[in-house]
C-alpha cells in the first residue's frame, strides 16, 4: 500500500542563496495536488527536490516511508519511483508512439509492455496512433502521449512542471480535465506546478501558494478563497480587495460602506482598526441600497460582467453582477456588501 510525501523543512540554496525555505508538507496517496505563485517563487525547484534533480541543503524529502533526500545526501532520480512530465514534454522524435510509452519499461517482459501500451493508449482513446511519430500529432495529442509515458512504470507520484503552457486557453482547460481523469483513472498521486490559479481549481484536491521560496498556505481551494491565511494569500487567490473597517464587536464590521455582520476570521477587540477581504462576489448589485458608487469599468463574461466601482472615499472595488445589469463607465449604482467570510487583517500601523 502506498504511503504519503512527505517534506519536512526542506531547504534548497543554489550558490549560497536561499531557493526554497523550510518547506513542510503532506500530500496523501490518490492526491491531486498543485503548486501555484508568482514567477521565480520556487515552484519548479521544489518539484526537481521531490524528483533528485535538486539536492537539498537541509529538511527531508519521504515517499511511502522511505527517505529519499536529505542534507546528507539522496536516491538517485531514477530509482525513487517519481515519473515527471516536463514543459517541453520531450518526446523521442525517432521513436513511435508506442516505442516512446514502452521507453519506461525496459527489462519488463515483452508481452508485459504491450499490455501495458495497449492499456494506456486505450485509456486516452489512441489507439490508432501507436505507429506514429511525435511530428504527426497536435500538440493536445503530444501532451497525452507524454503523460502516459511517465505513467507506464506506475510511479509512486507524478509531477507535472507546467505541461499545458504551450496551449491556448481554451485547449488548456480541456487538458486539464482529461489530464486530472486519467490520473484518477490510474489512481496516481501526483503534482502539478501551473502559474495558473484556475487551472489549479480544476485540477487539485489540495493546493499550495508559494512566494520567495516559502509555503505560505497547503489547503483546499475553497479555503485559499475564503480563508486565506495572510494577505499575500488573499491578493494572490482570486480577484479581491482589502478595505479599512472598525471592529465594533466580534460579530460586527463598521465599514464606509455600513456595519457588516458574520463571523470575523480572527478576535479582535473593538475598536481595532483591521482591513477587510471583499471578493466580487461580496458585493451585490442592489438599486435600492443607499450606498452608491460609480462604475469606472467594465468586462463582459457572458452570464456576468465584472464591474470595477469607485465609492466616494475613491475606494475602488469589484463586482459580479448578471449580465442584464448594464451600466456604462461612469454610472452610478446601488451596492451593498454580502460577504460570506468575515476575512480580516489588522491594519499595518
Amino acid at each position: 500500500m502506498q504511503g504519503p510525501l512527505e517534506l519536512h523543512e526542506l531547504t534548497v540554496e543554489l550558490e549560497g542563496k536561499p531557493i526554497l525555505q523550510q518547506i513542510d508538507l503532506t500530500l496523501q496517496p490518490g492526491e491531486l495536488a498543485c503548486l501555484v505563485g508568482p514567477s521565480g517563487c520556487g515552484k519548479t525547484t521544489l518539484l526537481r527536490a521531490i524528483a533528485g534533480f535538486e539536492q537539498p541543503s537541509a529538511g527531508s524529502v519521504r515517499l511511502n516511508g522511505r527517505l529519499l533526500a536529505d542534507g546528507a545526501g539522496g536516491v538517485p532520480p531514477e530509482k525513487r519511483g517519481v515519473g515527471m512530465v516536463f514543459q517541453e514534454l520531450a518526446l523521442f522524435p525517432h521513436l513511435t508512439v508506442a516505442e516512446n510509452i514502452a521507453f519506461g519499461l525496459r527489462g519488463v517482459p515483452r508481452n508485459t509492455v504491450r499490455e501495458r501500451v495497449d492499456t494506456l493508449l486505450a485509456l486516452v482513446e489512441m489507439e490508432s496512433r501507436r505507429d506514429c511519430y511525435p511530428h504527426q500529432l497536435s500538440g493536445g495529442q503530444q501532451q497525452r502521449i507524454a503523460l502516459v509515458r511517465a505513467l507506464a512504470p506506475r510511479p509512486a507520484l507524478l509531477l507535472l512542471d507546467e505541461p499545458f503552457s504551450s496551449q491556448d486557453m481554451e485547449r488548456r482547460e480541456q487538458l486539464v480535465g482529461e489530464v486530472r481523469d486519467i490520473l484518477l483513472e490510474e489512481g496516481v498521486t501526483a503534482m502539478l506546478v501551473t502559474h495558473d490559479q484556475h487551472e489549479a481549481f480544476a485540477f487539485a484536491d489540495i493546493i499550495g501558494v508559494m512566494n520567495q521560496g516559502r509555503l505560505l498556505q497547503w489547503d483546499s481551494a475553497f479555503d485559499l478563497y475564503h480563508r486565506p491565511a495572510n494577505r499575500f494569500v488573499a491578493d494572490f487567490i482570486g480577484q479581491g480587495v482589502l478595505i479599512d473597517a472598525v471592529v465594533r464587536n466580534e460579530r460586527t464590521l463598521q465599514t464606509e460602506l455600513g456595519e457588516v455582520r458574520g463571523e470575523l476570521s480572527c478576535r479582535l477587540p473593538p475598536g481595532s482598526e483591521v482591513e477587510l477581504l471583499i471578493r466580487p462576489d461580496d458585493v451585490i448589485h442592489d438599486d435600492r441600497s443607499p450606498v452608491q458608487a460609480r462604475v469606472v469599468a467594465r468586462l463582459f463574461r457572458g452570464a456576468s460582467h465584472l464591474y470595477t466601482l469607485e465609492l466616494e472615499s475613491g475606494t475602488r472595488l469589484l463586482c459580479l453582477a448578471p449580465s442584464h445589469h448594464n451600466h456604462q463607465a461612469g454610472e452610478r449604482i446601488g451596492i451593498r456588501l454580502s460577504p460570506d467570510h468575515l476575512v480580516i487583517f489588522p491594519r499595518d500601523v
